[in-house]
């Protein structure tokens, strides 16, 4: 027995550095070193082995088991940012906004309409809109790429390119558009941070050793230069943000899950809607039987959240409509 547990204790710790590792995104570039990036992906099923162990040592009656209780501790915001449980807001909302991924309007184009035409948003912003030309009730559409696109009730006062697709090597975009909103400016980013361009069969294994060694090296092959493509994008983000004279919604698909160097650099000094007000799981990619949330929106301090949603009562897309409200009061 005492050969079993120290086996665990090995595995925990083990687990426990990998996870730490994992914080390191906030500091460590992929360039630098992007192995800490690939831990961000592996975080749900990482922290899931982490509180199992410490039910172990619970159960076995060990002084460790507070240790690693209290060492827990540090990753209660890494996990709200994946599941979180907040009571609702009773303040009013005043502005309401819908993302979506729209997967080219693969799942038809038409439904899409019908599902954002019944939520009577303010502010709409899709992302692989695939150059469908989406007339939405009540909304005008701004400049759009075949990638991202913006609807809006209000105002739209000025567009910018950030980062620009040539559909190939690059298929990243972001864009910046200038909203005026009860006499006031805002500013929204609309992002979709460069893909990793897997289908399902690339990353489902099945059982063949010498075949699933292959794809995971290969799956790693194709993460690496990804995570260092995004480095550049986020760079570029990152000074859109930093420049706007104006507050700022940051919004879209970041192909990049919490805890990543993405996440932490994109979200620097701008609040995460679901952080903040949102219940239960931010799962937004429903595609593989694996926890993915890649989609985001967040807002300057000085913007209220009100609502956060997933909306997983629809598929009109392989990812799930994201809805947030806020209030604009000062």
């Amino acid at each position: 027995m005492k050969v079993f547990r120290l086996i665990v204790l090995i595995v925990h710790l083990g687990i426990l550095l990998l996870l730490l590792g994992m914080l390191l995104n906030a500091y460590v570039p992929p360039k630098v070193f992007p192995w800490f990036n690939l831990l961000s992906l592996g975080f749900p099923v990482l922290m899931v082995g982490y509180v199992l162990l410490t039910f172990f040592w619970i159960f076995s009656w060990k002084k460790r088991a507070f240790v690693f209780m209290l060492l827990g501790l540090i990753f209660i915001n890494p996990v709200k940012r994946w599941v979180n449980i907040r009571s609702d807001k009773k303040e009013a909302a005043d502005l309401k906004i819908v993302s979506l991924n729209a997967k080219g309007g693969v799942f038809g184009v038409k439904n899409v309409k019908e599902y954002i035409d019944g939520l009577d948003a303010d502010i709409v912003l899709l992302q692989e809109h695939g150059g469908k030309e989406y007339q939405f009730k009540n909304l005008k559409n701004g400049k759009s790429d075949a990638i991202v696109a913006i609807f809006s009730k209000h105002e739209i006062i000025d567009q910018k390119e950030l980062i620009k697709s040539d559909y190939e090597t690059n298929n990243a975009y972001a864009c910046q558009t200038d909203v005026e909103l009860k006499g006031k400016k805002y500013r929204f980013i609309n992002i979709y941070l460069q893909p990793f361009k897997f289908e399902k069969s690339m990353v489902k294994l099945n059982g063949d050793s010498e075949q699933d060694e292959q794809k995971l090296k290969d799956i790693v092959k194709r993460l690496i230069p990804t995570f260092q493509m995004h480095q550049e994008q986020v760079q570029i983000i990152r000074k859109a943000i930093d420049d706007s004279p104006y507050p700022v919604f940051l919004i879209g698909d970041f192909n990049s899950v919490p805890n990543s160097y993405e996440y932490y650099h994109l979200g620097k000094d701008l609040n995460d809607a679901f952080m903040e007000v949102g219940n239960g799981s931010a799962t937004s990619f429903h595609d593989y039987k694996f926890p993915l949330r890649i989609d985001y929106i967040f807002a300057s301090k000085s913007i209220q959240p009100i609502s956060y949603k997933v909306d997983r009562s629809v598929k009109i897309s392989d990812h799930y409509p994201v809805i947030a409200t806020f209030s604009l009061k000062d």
